[in-house]
């Protein structure tokens, strides 16, 4: 219960982590993606305004005059053409001299320029740069400050002023619009990055799972022959003086018990290197079935000594690029499977046919079978379905796995069916295409 409790903590922990991950990738993305809109919004906005300042300064130093004058011609022109040569009436033109003072403040209005410019200073570090300031707090302008090319007069600065509450106004809303929607898209997000990590967290908690099941199991298999050679030799200690004879069975029984071990050492290294991805395929040209009935000999002979019918049904007479190593150890599994679940006077049977491109390879038995409900568990490591049977004849639970991943490695499958009248029937198809 503490084990389990530990365990929980460890996943609660890292799934936390990868909400916050999670979490904090979202909002800078969203914080990104915002200032981007809003930089861009308000360039746009802006360039309009500067584009009309700049025009205006052009029109008042090509006229070189102290004061814009429409030439009457203008009327004569096409629309697009008087509308790029007329200035917006938003702009507001003022006049400086030497001495920093507005000199045409009549022009004006005094209304005007007693409320609102009478106090303003000439700040002449912005020549030529466009810039914003404001007006007793609460008007909002643009202005380009310029020198005066007419050398006549006594200007020596010319200001362009262009109101942009209007702007102001529309980026004021815009950015509170962003703010609002960015808080929503981070409580959004908060959502996303739970299901998120719950969604990560799974193949990490079935990995988890899986591993702890393996290692597990495989302390058990191994525990149980390391204690049976542990007691045999200690027993044969209690007697130094007997003969090898006399502890026959005693020995015999270790050998066997090493025997099994070293298979079971051997199988969980395949299994381990299978996972790491460290075991890569030498193919080879091979003809199937000269290669299944080379493998079959020896079963055959072991099949008629335990009174079991063994036959062969091959009818591919084709090559196929596979590792001749992996695929031997593929029906050596098999067939050893076929043998230790079949008794007396049963069938084993291997049939092979070409389908679909494909090599369809059938094992056959007429055994003790597999319960339907288990066909999809037999694959899985340690899985035996009967565990004292398995434990009689040796089996470790861990041969179908080993199969199955062999014939995953050469891009075939691997399926256990219902063998007629009773036993079980193992179909491997292998690509013939390498």
């Amino acid at each position: 219960m503490v084990k389990e409790m530990g365990k929980r903590q460890i996943f609660k922990r890292q799934q936390i982590n990868f909400m916050i991950l999670n979490l904090i990738a979202f909002t800078i993305i969203f914080s990104i993606f915002g200032i981007i809109v809003f930089s861009q919004v308000q360039r746009t906005l802006f360039s309009q305004t500067d584009e009309e300042l700049m025009r205006f300064k052009e029109m008042l130093e090509e006229q070189a005059v102290t004061e814009f004058r429409l030439p009457s011609s203008n009327m004569n022109l096409p629309p697009n053409e008087r509308l790029r040569n007329e200035p917006n009436p938003r702009i507001i033109v003022l006049n400086w001299n030497s001495s920093g003072k507005i000199m045409n403040e009549n022009r004006m209005g005094t209304l005007f320029y007693e409320s609102y410019l009478q106090d303003y200073q000439l700040d002449t570090s912005t020549v030529d740069t466009i810039t914003n300031m404001s007006v007793n707090d609460a008007y909002n302008f643009r202005y380009l400050l310029f020198k005066d090319v007419n050398e006549n007069d006594e200007i020596a600065y010319t200001q362009l002023m262009i109101n942009i509450d209007a702007e102001k106004t529309i980026i004021e809303h815009f950015g509170e619009l962003l703010i609002i929607c960015s808080s929503i898209f981070i409580i959004l997000s908060i959502s996303a990055s739970y299901f998120l990590s719950k969604k990560m967290m799974n193949p990490i908690i079935h990995s988890w799972n899986k591993q702890t099941e393996f290692v597990e199991n495989a302390s058990h298999e191994l525990r149980t022959p390391l204690t049976i050679i542990q007691n045999k030799l200690e027993l044969l200690l209690t007697n130094p003086h007997e003969k090898i004879m006399d502890k026959f069975e005693n020995i015999a029984l270790s050998l066997s018990e090493t025997r099994r071990l070293t298979k079971l050492t051997t199988d969980l290294l395949t299994l381990a290197r299978a996972d790491a991805s460290e075991t890569e395929l030498v193919k080879t040209a091979i003809m199937v079935d000269d290669f299944i009935e080379k493998i079959c000999e020896p079963y055959i002979e072991i099949a008629e000594s335990q009174n079991k019918h063994f036959s062969l049904n091959l009818n591919t007479k084709t090559t196929i690029e596979a590792d001749e190593t992996r695929l031997h150890q593929l029906f050596v599994i098999l067939l050893d499977n076929a043998l230790k679940y079949t008794g007396h006077g049963d069938y084993i049977k291997i049939q092979s046919s070409v389908s679909d491109n494909k090599i369809v390879i059938d094992v056959m038995d007429t055994g003790v079978g597999i319960k339907e409900e288990n066909k999809n568990l037999i694959f899985e490591r340690f899985y035996r379905e009967d565990q004292a049977r398995s434990r009689e004849t040796g089996g470790s639970g861990l041969g179908l796995s080993i199969a199955q991943w062999i014939v995953k490695k050469h891009n075939g499958s691997i399926s256990a069916s219902q063998n007629h009248p009773k036993g079980t029937t193992f179909t491997i198809k292998l690509p013939i295409q390498g």
